[in-house]
């Protein structure tokens, strides 16, 4: 069966060369892209539609109170449903929150994906990291995100429980000299992971694109039973 691409990638708000990090997708070529950061208020709709063209690949739209989270597919990507929703955070602070998309490509069985961006605040990371687990159930399921934290965390921590790391242990964070491991790919124990093949990125373009580096896995869902 072929490999479905999952990528993840904090996009900064747009706030830097949009045009660069849509090349950047375009050399990753996903089937799947979890973003974070994506505009929320403004013409927002408009700028993530345009983002998801030029990347050649589609939006489902429908963002309101997503905290800056959204998913983008690719053309042979089947789409059940997809839902945004808020993560609590203390007043003031960044708003925060989960896109979940329920999808499957021909020949498999349908696997729910989410893509997250938790809290800058410990405690507040671990409750949303519960929220979004309690929220996936026990669905087949790839985690895709910006946690804002690293491996030693106890966000980190609970999602690695009942689903495990997919993506390269490679630091994405600040895209110009990676240091810290914060964007990440995490799937069910059911999901088979194909072994990475190295993309050459445009080093300009990544960091003219964010602040962050985006992640990416190939993955093989389970079959249709019968098929």
């Amino acid at each position: 069966m072929t490999a479905l691409r999952v990528a993840s990638y904090n996009t900064r708000d747009f706030l830097d060369d949009r045009a660069a990090a849509a090349r950047i997708v375009q050399a990753i070529r996903p089937d799947v892209l979890c973003l974070q950061e994506v505009p929320r208020r403004l013409f927002a709709a408009h700028r993530i539609h345009a983002f998801a063209l030029a990347c050649g690949m589609r939006w489902p739209g429908h963002h309101r109170g997503s905290g800056g989270t959204t998913i983008l597919l690719g053309p042979r990507v089947r789409l059940t449903f997809s839902q945004h929703h808020r993560l609590p955070v203390r007043l003031g602070q960044r708003t925060r929150g989960y896109a979940v998309a329920r999808l499957a490509v021909a020949g498999s069985a349908a696997v729910t994906v989410a893509s997250v961006h938790l809290s800058l605040r410990p405690l507040e990371r671990a409750a949303h990291a519960r929220a979004i687990l309690a929220a996936i159930g026990s669905d087949e399921a790839i985690i895709c995100g910006d946690l804002n934290e690293q491996a030693d965390g106890q966000a980190w921590r609970l999602i690695a429980t009942p689903l495990r790391l997919v993506s390269p242990l490679t630091p994405t964070f600040p895209a110009r000299a990676p240091r810290k491991l914060l964007d990440v790919v995490f799937a069910s124990p059911g999901i088979e992971v194909v072994p990475a093949q190295p993309l050459e990125l445009d080093a300009d373009d990544l960091v003219a694109a964010s602040d962050h580096r985006p992640v990416w896995a190939d993955l093989v869902l389970k079959p249709v039973p019968g098929a």
